[in-house]
């Protein structure tokens, strides 16, 4: 894809004189050099032209006598207040920056992506091409109504031979003669425009002053078929000159049939005729390459030609409704000729205005083509129209344009692609009052336009009215309309666009989040609503890859935050390291295809740095309320990257703006034996600073032993049976009253819950162990948590567990909580006691292993489905931090071999049986 120059870079700056030359870049054609065109002759000239097309000459008599004057000037005023409002927004995205080639296109793709710009772009491009067949065919048909072979009427001359090859040779010769002008550069074809816009002025000038001039005179009206086929006698209309009853009867609506279609007319469909020639308002705006000055021009001479183009209408349609009766009006569209003072000078004007929109319809298509060419949105596909001449000609994209309307051309009567072509422009003028409207809405402090008469009410007026008008006008093409415009923006996502343009969308999202978390009051939290907001940090993620993903399947649409510590002092540093490692972490999440945010800092250790990302992480009522911790024992770490798919090699190339690659970046797993980073007394202080803080700590050991599709984002019901294991008993003090309601144990049950509601652990069974001292009653403590379990309306099976021999039988009742953490008994004991909590939690798990020291004797195993994750109760570590060498060694002999688990201490309620 090719990249945007920086807008601050864009510039040439020279030192001597300090003049700046802006720099020519993809979307123009060229360079300063090619830049010629004037305000009047780039954008008032072709901007008329193509909104006067044929209907200021053929229409004026089907809209008035149809609508009358007064619907039909409410027709002229709605149609070019709904232009009117896609003129504002062109004025205020055309004054706010370089407009470079490409018009349209050129100002929805910086504003809104490629992808939707260069969806509406092709779009409109196609629009271009259809529209230049469809003027070049009217202009054949122009001239065979009064030089063809069947031409009717007293006027005909009937030279021409007439038929389906003889209509393509005229249209061909004629898009030759258009294609050779726009071949020859924007230069000549101003001054064809301007010559044509003379022609068109002067022919006006004559019809404008033969209403004046001429007297009242009566015009024979050509035969019409009749029902059999026969013709119906020819009728009679007047031209009454200046006559108050003439307007009277001709101010109220009389639609009746089209005598050239048969079909009945109403108030939607005059309009949309009507509306249909008025739609060359970009007419100007595709020729922003060729403009000296487009950020003037462009909304300079649209508001000029918009202004003076509506001035025309208007006083054509008065003047026909007081002077021609609603027989001429409704039976002869071509009146013009009949009350002419010279009758071939409209015809003159016919042609030229047919000639010139066909001319502005294939230039502004060239344009448009070479500027998707050079964004290289579409590939190869159209690389032939990136070619130019010396001179900045884009005469590739003229003839590839050329050649396409030639093919249209066979398809001969283009009649029903009139509707698509307005509907295409109607698409491109909303994605235009869209872009502009985003622009506003987003807020940013570089979107200053000068022009200033616009807000973003006209802007969503424009939108609303743009696609009132698409399906008024055909809502079928409508429709067609926009699902080719999301196929084409689907087609692009998928292959990737330029990322240096900008997208509104991002200011949006911006602008939306900061207003949303503004409202979001941590002083209005509720327990009902509660969802956990986790902090992993992570060291290497090449080992940690599947807890990354374990950790995202837990958060259930909270806040999931990936932190790194990275050791250094700034002070000693000629730069910020963290800054550059940004883009491959965010790399390293959409490989893990986890919903997370990234957030490194710098700091001499890392107990320093887990402090600062748990207070300064997160913003507002988003804040991680969690820290997830890998554990920290002596199993050599594995290197996941090698082992999953999203990692493998070939897809881990150099990154997007020169980032190092992941496999760069994050370097092999630590070998066995290699000094760490953390130290064990680090490591529990850590935990300890945590709950300090407030957050509840989560510490997982063995996650790599999980199967990958647990960690898929797919369901698991086809998967084998696994089961759940929870443990919201303090195993290191096992009698310590019903341990299992109070917070901590809760926690446990909502974080088991939460993961049972992910697609890939819908099939585990949650299980729920008790542990019995050997002098309590079985079955009471069951019955209390079986009630709590059905108001919290958690389904899991709950199983009592007597301690055995050797489990702590023989030892004597804790006082408080944490007796054996912090050292109220022999450090033999409560190694003790920790092996047996591990040898009672493994007979639980159906795994077939052997039982550990100190492990239950002559005990039942469970042959059942093996268990997939165990949930144990964390204790918090001793308040000696010399003693936390120990603690770590009794963690570790609790959670020995038990494959997947996690050691959750809770500090937060989290579980709410109120609705």
């Amino acid at each position: 894809m090719a990249s945007e120059n920086s807008p601050l870079l864009a510039y040439r700056l020279l030192g001597e004189e300090g003049v700046a030359f802006p720099a020519s870049g993809a979307g123009g054609p060229g360079g300063a050099s090619s830049r010629k065109l004037s305000t009047f002759l780039g954008v008032v000239v072709p901007t008329v032209l193509s909104m006067f097309s044929i209907v200021v000459f053929m229409r004026i008599g089907f809209v008035v006598g149809h609508a009358g004057l007064l619907q039909g000037l409410a027709m002229l005023l709605v149609a070019y207040f709904i232009l009117a409002l896609t003129v504002l927004s062109v004025c205020a995205i055309a004054t706010n920056g370089a407009v470079r080639g490409g018009g349209a296109y050129f100002m929805i793709s910086r504003t809104l992506g490629p992808e939707v710009g260069g969806s509406i772009g092709l779009m409109f491009y196609l629009a271009n091409v259809c529209g230049c067949a469809v003027y070049v065919l009217g202009l054949v048909e122009a001239v065979l109504d009064v030089f063809g072979a069947d031409a009717s009427g007293p006027s005909g001359l009937r030279v021409l031979p007439q038929g389906y090859g003889w209509n393509l040779l005229y249209g061909s010769l004629l898009l030759g003669l258009v294609g050779g002008v726009c071949t020859l550069g924007a230069g000549l074809y101003a001054r064809a425009s301007f010559l044509t816009f003379l022609l068109v002025s002067g022919s006006l000038a004559s019809v404008l002053l033969s209403f004046v001039v001429v007297g009242p005179r009566d015009i024979s009206l050509t035969p019409r078929p009749g029902p059999n086929g026969s013709s119906l006698p020819p009728g009679t209309g007047h031209f009454t000159g200046f006559n108050s009853s003439t307007l009277k009867a001709n101010l109220g609506a009389s639609y009746a049939q089209d005598y050239t279609t048969g079909a009945m007319m109403t108030f939607a469909s005059v309009f949309a005729v009507l509306f249909n020639g008025c739609t060359g308002i970009m007419a100007g705006a595709n020729m922003s390459g060729e403009l000296k000055d487009p950020s003037r021009a462009i909304p300079l001479g649209t508001i000029v030609a918009v202004a003076y183009t509506f001035f025309i209408y208007a006083l054509l349609f008065f003047l026909s409704s007081f002077t021609c009766d609603r027989t001429l009006l409704q039976e002869d569209y071509g009146f013009f000729r009949a009350i002419s003072l010279w009758p071939p000078l409209v015809l003159i004007g016919v042609y030229a205005t047919s000639l010139s929109a066909s001319m502005s319809s294939l230039i502004g298509a060239s344009r448009i083509l070479h500027a998707l060419a050079q964004d290289n949105l579409f590939g190869v596909i159209l690389a032939p129209a990136k070619v130019v001449s010396r001179g900045g000609n884009p005469w590739g994209a003229v003839l590839s344009s050329w050649g396409l309307v030639q093919l249209v051309l066979l398809a001969g009567k283009l009649n029903t692609l009139a509707a698509v072509v307005t509907v295409f422009y109607l698409v491109a003028y909303a994605a235009v009052d869209l872009s502009c409207l985003s622009l506003e809405w987003a807020s940013a402090p570089n979107f200053r336009p000068t022009f200033s008469l616009f807000s973003w009410h006209t802007c969503l007026l424009g939108v609303a009215s743009c696609l009132l008008m698409m399906f008024l006008i055909s809502p079928g093409a409508a429709s067609g309309s926009l699902l080719l415009m999301g196929l084409l923006s689907a087609l692009l996502t998928a292959r990737g666009g330029p990322s240096s343009w900008g997208y509104v969308s991002q200011a949006l999202l911006f602008h939306q989040v900061r207003k949303y978390l503004l409202r979001l009051d941590v002083r209005k939290e509720h327990v009902k609503f509660w969802r956990p907001q986790l902090l992993l940090l992570v060291g290497n993620p090449r080992g940690a890859l599947p807890l990354l993903r374990l950790a995202n399947q837990l958060k259930k649409g909270g806040l999931y935050v990936l932190g790194h510590v990275t050791l250094g002092d700034l002070d000693s540093l000629p730069s910020d390291p963290v800054q550059p490692q940004y883009g491959v972490w965010l790399s390293l999440v959409d490989r893990a295809q986890v919903k997370a945010f990234v957030d490194l800092t710098l700091s001499p250790s890392v107990r320093q740095g887990a402090q600062h990302l748990l207070r300064i992480s997160g913003l507002g009522g988003m804040k991680p309320n969690t820290l997830v911790l890998g554990f920290y024992d002596d199993a050599p770490p594995q290197d996941h990257f090698l082992m999953d798919p999203a990692f493998s090699e070939p897809a881990d190339g150099p990154q997007e703006g020169g980032s190092p690659a992941l496999s760069t970046l994050f370097p092999p797993p630590r070998a066995p034996g290699s000094p760490r980073a953390l130290s064990p007394q680090d490591y529990v202080a850590t935990v300890a600073d945590a709950l300090k803080m407030n957050k509840n700590v989560v510490l997982a050991r063995a996650c790599g032993a999980l199967p990958p599709e647990r960690l898929s984002r797919r369901s698991g019901g086809t998967s084998q049976p696994h089961h759940v294991d929870v443990w919201p008993l303090n195993l290191l003090r096992p009698r310590g009253g019903p341990g299992y309601v109070d917070v901590c144990g809760l926690f446990l049950l909502q974080m088991a819950t939460i993961l049972g509601m992910v697609p890939a652990w819908h099939s585990a069974r949650l299980r729920i162990f008790l542990c019995l001292g050997p002098r309590e009653a079985p079955g009471a403590a069951e019955g209390r948590l079986r009630a709590l379990l059905s108001q919290l309306r958690i389904r899991a099976e709950v199983r009592e567990v007597v301690w055995g021999e050797g489990a702590g039988a023989g030892q004597p009742e804790a006082e408080e909580e944490g007796d054996f953490v912090n050292g109220g008994r022999g450090d033999a004991e409560a190694e003790a006691l920790a092996c047996s909590a591990n040898a009672l939690v493994r007979a639980q798990q159906g795994r077939g292993r052997a039982g550990g020291p100190g492990g239950p004797e002559g005990g039942e195993r469970d042959e059942g489905p093996a268990t997939a994750l165990t949930f144990l109760y964390l204790p918090r570590p001793p308040a000696d931090p010399t003693r936390y060498p120990r603690y770590l060694a009794l963690l570790e002999a609790l959670s020995r071999d038990l494959g997947p688990t996690l050691l959750i201490h809770g500090i937060t309620p989290v579980t709410c049986t109120d609705l």
